[in-house]
């Protein structure tokens, strides 16, 4: 009986550790709630419907983009050419609206993004090259591409159909954007295709072992492509709602856009090797950046100072992943 007491106190420690190792949300909702809590003392106007709104439509275009980089992070891969794609798109988008009208400046913009996410996954998945080495290879290409293409000059968009994703409406006393809206439709899309579907469970099976998933019968090859085709639709989808938050086309935008959706997916718990993470994770990932950067403003803190923050937050996801990876096994 003694004996049977003493171990009891040690349960609810070992039970407590399995759940975060389970529950790999559970960490960076815990962040997002401190920063919430830390920020509104700080401040009294944080938690104001305007800032709310602010802060989630700051994140739209990086939010986006982050769902596109938490599928190819999920199969063990890396796309550092993610941001580049969408200024291509929105460099395509202004010019072909001048000259065509909005229908085929979109149309435009969706090939061209889907063609690079073509040969990303082309080159990853039939020469089996690194993911990390390809599109950082493709980031260099499109980034002086689109300079080229731009001539270093930047496009006025007109109000219309190109601008609709920055146009505002109100819910209450609440106002947001239609690019919120389509951020919060592509995570619940992606999200129901990650745990619903089969293609979803392929993805998860060829990032945790892509040998183990060949001998179960998934076709590794043609999972992975499917991923970079998505993540070219994405892009597409970023851009056009790029020139909602800003309508100017602008080759020298969103420089650091690769580097923050890296950022947002590691900070929200998906695993950077492989097999592990959610959509939804990344969104919180996301919103932490977001209340992060808008918090430290509003404290007046430099926005070098803010970078830092950012990268310790960074260094402490990826400790906490591999932590949990050591557990786990």
């Amino acid at each position: 009986m003694s004996t049977d007491t003493a171990a009891e106190p040690k349960a609810p420690s070992r039970f407590n550790v399995g759940t975060i190792l389970r529950e790999p949300l559970l960490g960076p909702m815990a962040a997002l709630l401190i920063a919430v809590i830390v920020f509104s003392s700080i401040s009294s106007s944080f938690l104001n419907p305007q800032n709310v709104s602010l802060i989630l439509q700051q994140s739209v275009v990086v939010g986006i983009l982050a769902v596109g980089q938490t599928l190819i992070i999920l199969t063990s891969g890396i796309d550092l050419s993610i941001g580049a794609v969408a200024v291509m798109g929105t460099i395509v988008m202004a010019q072909s609206a001048g000259a065509n009208g909005p229908v085929v400046a979109l149309g435009s913009t969706l090939a061209v993004c889907l063609a690079f996410g073509a040969i990303n996954g082309g080159l990853v998945t039939m020469l089996r090259l690194p993911p990390f080495i390809v599109t950082l290879g493709t980031f260099t290409a499109i980034q002086a591409a689109t300079r080229l293409l731009a001539g270093s000059e930047t496009y006025q968009v007109p109000s219309g159909p190109l601008t609709l994703l920055g146009t505002s409406f109100k819910i209450g006393s609440f106002s947001t954007t239609y690019g919120v809206v389509v951020m919060l439709l592509v995570y619940a899309v992606m999200w129901y295709a990650l745990s619903q579907t089969s293609w979803g469970r392929h993805i998860y099976a060829v990032g945790g072992s892509p040998q183990a998933s060949d001998r179960s019968g998934i076709k590794s090859g043609r999972v992975l492509f499917s991923v970079y085709i998505v993540t070219g639709v994405i892009a597409a989808i970023a851009a056009w709602a790029a020139l909602g938050r800003i309508p100017n086309a602008d080759p020298n935008a969103y420089q650091n856009a690769n580097l923050e959706t890296i950022t947002a997916v590691v900070i929200g718990g998906t695993s950077l090797f492989g097999g592990r993470g959610t959509v939804i994770g990344t969104l919180i990932g996301t919103l932490i950046v977001g209340v992060l950067r808008n918090g430290l403003t509003q404290a007046g803190v430099d926005s070098l100072y803010q970078n830092v923050a950012t990268g310790i937050l960074v260094i402490v996801a990826v400790a906490v992943d591999q932590f949990a990876r050591r557990r786990s096994q």
